[in-house]
């Protein structure tokens, strides 16, 4: 039998080569990768391995009046994204937002998108909490176990960026709660179906936790 101090260096020599890749992966990477985080047989509307509250599972539903086509739209109370169509209808994701005082309601544009992007914290996220994002001051590399998961969608007020995103995440169990930085997170499979039907360019309106309009 393995002695505990045994175990833990076999599993550290497992989890080591996950971290091991270059900064930036090709798109042949991206298959494999995508691959890993879709569950065999994937069903936009019913799959669910991660164990989310049903009401989370995307849906297609009405749109309120007036809402423009192509935009999204996340509610901070419910933990919906909606993503506008053009037909009176919206896809509805469940999210997770950020923890309490780092949530940032706002109008933005969506201005980049990448696949499997690498993720740099804030300055402000590794003063606030050296401990845990330090080590990543020069970034972590892409991969399943990557922050920002295998999409991002980059959040800009103007020409600046607001370090916000609309990505995947590598805890689909945070769905319906309030766990990120001040992100938009969303279960990797989901966000790479909502990834391609979104447009640069496009508005995003992060509502405010306590129900009010923007």
């Amino acid at each position: 039998m393995l002695s505990r101090r045994s175990m833990i260096a076999s599993l550290a020599a497992f989890a080591t080569p996950a971290l091991a890749r270059p900064a930036f992966a090709a798109p042949g990477e991206w298959d494999t990768w995508d691959a890993q985080v879709t569950p065999e047989g994937f069903d936009l509307g019913s799959s669910n391995p991660w164990g989310l509250h049903p009401r989370f599972l995307p849906v297609r539903v009405t749109a309120n009046d007036g809402l423009k086509p192509g935009d999204v739209h996340v509610d901070a109370v419910a933990r919906y994204l909606y993503h506008i169509g053009s037909d009176g209808t919206a896809m509805r994701y469940g999210v997770a937002i950020g923890r309490d005082g780092l949530y940032e309601p706002g109008v933005y544009s969506i201005k980049r998108k990448a696949k499997w992007p690498r993720w740099t914290p804030t300055p402000a996220m590794i003063k606030r909490e050296p401990d845990k994002y330090a080590r990543w001051e020069e970034g972590m590399p892409p991969g399943p176990d990557n922050a920002l998961g295998s999409r991002a969608l980059y959040l800009f007020v103007g020409n600046r960026d607001s370090h916000l995103r609309i990505h995947g995440t590598p805890a689909p169990r945070s769905i319906g709660t309030r766990a990120s930085s001040g992100c938009v997170r969303m279960v990797m499979a989901h966000i790479n179906t909502l990834y391609d039907q979104v447009d640069t360019g496009v508005t995003a309106y992060l509502y405010p936790t306590d129900g009010s309009r923007l």
